[in-house]
């Protein structure tokens, strides 16, 4: 715990792959009381009246009804990154508790390895590194060869902050660029970035040569992508998955990359995170594989702390809240 005189704010703790990193905590101390999960649990009695915000960094401390009901002056929740499948929004807002995110911060790199995964994929930049070091190789075969980017077409599914950046960059690469989103984007937008709208995910799925997932999780967006789907796609197509791993039936995934269904799979997300060490897409050569760090760089983490923070502040001092989450 920090200055007992700061408003308490409950934080996952400083340790461990969930724990705040050393770099944001004094963004943190400079206006609030930290007091950790394990603070709270050796002293619910004392410390639950004075925590009145919730900071959540990589999807902890867990929202439940327990910790709600011993938080009697908690405010406001407020969780790094845009994905809310971690948070029951409607449990929270019954507490009359508010619920802020940080959406602005994660997109544009999000995007950036979106692309980043895209292109590793097409070109079989995993396996060529691999070739290349390897004390095995002895010469390098002329007809080792990936796919074109430029001037292929790009399908994204969700066309919102990141979804948007990702076309950006797509149009970089003189890419013809298709969406499917739950609401069409304005003509306008539509424009700026050469995207044509499909109405139905299945036209987007036949004529994209890469499908980049880019949605959140949602019971309707659960397994989006299934083996139906996944034999709509071109045989020589590239799935990228920057969103969740739950949008994709994983042991579909598998077989139609195992049989020639789908080029190959670039995945930055995948469930369980991380995968277990004898998962088959850990085994096949062409899925591309990173750690959920769509959002991991230190400008991206900086800019999150410091709008959780602002969202903290404002809800303690009663102001509007940047980056709320409204409750439907």
């Amino acid at each position: 715990m920090g200055d007992q005189d700061l408003p308490g704010v409950l934080v996952s703790g400083f340790e461990g792959p969930s724990g705040i990193c050393k770099d944001h905590v004094g963004e943190l101390q400079k206006h609030f009381n930290l007091i950790t999960m394990h603070e709270l649990l050796e002293n619910k009695t004392q410390l639950g009246p004075k925590i009145q915000a919730v900071c959540i960094w990589n999807r902890e401390p867990a929202i439940n009804q327990e910790l709600l009901q011993s938080l009697p002056a908690l405010k406001i929740v407020a969780s790094s990154g845009a994905g809310l499948d971690h948070l029951d929004l409607k449990l929270i807002d019954s507490f009359g508790v508010k619920v802020a995110n940080t959406p602005q911060a994660v997109s544009s790199p999000t995007a950036d390895l979106g692309m980043a995964l895209l292109l590793a994929a097409a070109r079989r930049v995993v396996e060529g590194h691999q070739l290349a070091v390897s004390p095995d190789t002895e010469s390098f075969s002329a007809n080792w060869m990936g796919e074109e980017v430029t001037g292929s077409t790009l399908g994204i599914v969700g066309m919102g902050s990141i979804g948007y950046k990702v076309a950006q960059r797509a149009r970089a690469f003189e890419m013809k660029i298709l969406y499917h989103n739950r609401k069409r984007r304005k003509l306008e937008e539509e424009e700026a970035v050469g995207a044509t709208y499909c109405d139905k995910l299945d036209e987007l799925l036949q004529q994209s040569d890469f499908v980049m997932l880019a949605l959140s999780l949602t019971p309707q967006t659960q397994r989006l992508i299934g083996r139906r789907e996944l034999r709509l796609m071109k045989p020589t197509a590239i799935l990228v998955n920057i969103g969740r791993g739950l949008l994709i039936d994983q042991d579909a995934l598998v077989e139609a990359l195992q049989t020639g269904v789908i080029r190959a799979a670039a995945l930055d997300v995948s469930h369980p995170e991380p995968l277990p060490r004898d998962h088959p897409l850990l085994k096949l050569k062409n899925v591309t594989l990173t750690p959920h760090i769509g959002s991991a760089t230190h400008q991206a983490r900086r800019q999150m702390m410091e709008n959780l923070v602002g969202s903290i502040l404002a809800s303690l001092n009663g102001l509007p809240i940047p980056n709320e989450v409204l409750f439907k």
